[in-house]
């Protein structure tokens, strides 16, 4: 069990994973060719078949080391949601099913450490980003029923309704056509509108959504500092046992020494 643990935990074992990883992605897109299929089909189902025997044989090698603390580390837990997918879509007929095995592919977040890192910021953001997603609701609220009041009378189709009005509203945020597709064609109605409009973009394109950002980074920036603290510690760790064998072999050189005879 030591050597199999020695096994799952080295460098070359992740490397074949991620080698691993990436052909199936490959493979998984080739799939979608017809001309591909035409040609390499049988060969193309073969690979995919084979990788995923091998991610099994994996999680079964974890699982029989770890046993219960395979549980405790978030990341195996989702290698094996992914891998659990991934096999009941290759087991299946139906191709909606079957759509599902590209989620394999994610398991490359789990095998390269920056990835990790930036998933592990995203998670650390979310906290903070439910206060802002609930101030950018509210602002999209307010506005959206200032637009239907407005606007509804002449433009129908793009604010007619509650719905409609967040709907051009969310696509006048993402600056999608915003000036030549509505606003412009809103203002040769009402010259005034732009003092809606600009505001609006103001808020919530410039403002609330830089406030995403901010806490990402921020969230991001903590998990990498995390991260080095934890190096540094485990290198401390290391130079800790080093230090202590060499201090265990000075004390064996010196009872040999004073053991031998004058």
């Amino acid at each position: 069990m030591a050597a199999l643990k020695s096994l799952i935990e080295s460098r070359r074992f992740d490397m074949v994973i991620t080698v691993l990883i990436v052909i199936n992605a490959i493979t998984l897109g080739l799939e979608t060719s017809a001309e591909a299929m035409s040609a390499f089909g049988p060969v193309l189902i073969a690979i995919d078949r084979l990788i995923l025997g091998v991610f099994v044989l994996e999680l079964l090698a974890r699982f029989a080391v770890y046993r219960t603390d395979f549980f405790r580390d978030p990341w195996r837990i989702f290698d094996l949601l992914v891998v659990s997918v991934a096999f009941v879509a290759a087991t299946s007929n139906l191709s909606v099913l079957r759509a599902l095995r590209i989620l394999r592919v994610l398991r490359l977040i789990t095998v390269v450490p920056s990835m990790r890192r930036v998933v592990g910021g995203l998670v650390a953001a979310l906290p903070g980003m439910g206060s802002v997603v609930m101030l950018l609701m509210l602002v999209y609220y307010v506005f959206a029923v200032m637009a239907t009041k407005l606007f509804a009378a002449s433009f129908p189709d793009w604010f007619g309704s509650l719905g409609a009005s967040a709907y051009s509203l969310f696509q006048i945020m993402t600056l999608e056509s915003w000036s030549m597709g509505i606003v412009r064609p809103v203002m040769e109605i009402y010259p005034w509108a732009w003092v809606f409009f600009i505001p609006f973009i103001v808020t919530t394109s410039f403002a609330v959504l830089n406030l995403f950002i901010g806490i990402i980074v921020s969230a991001m920036q903590e998990e990498s500092a995390e991260a080095a603290v934890a190096e540094r510690g485990a290198v401390h760790h290391d130079q800790e046992v080093i230090l202590a064998e060499i201090r265990a072999l000075r004390e064996e050189v010196r009872a040999l020494r004073s053991g031998k005879p004058g």
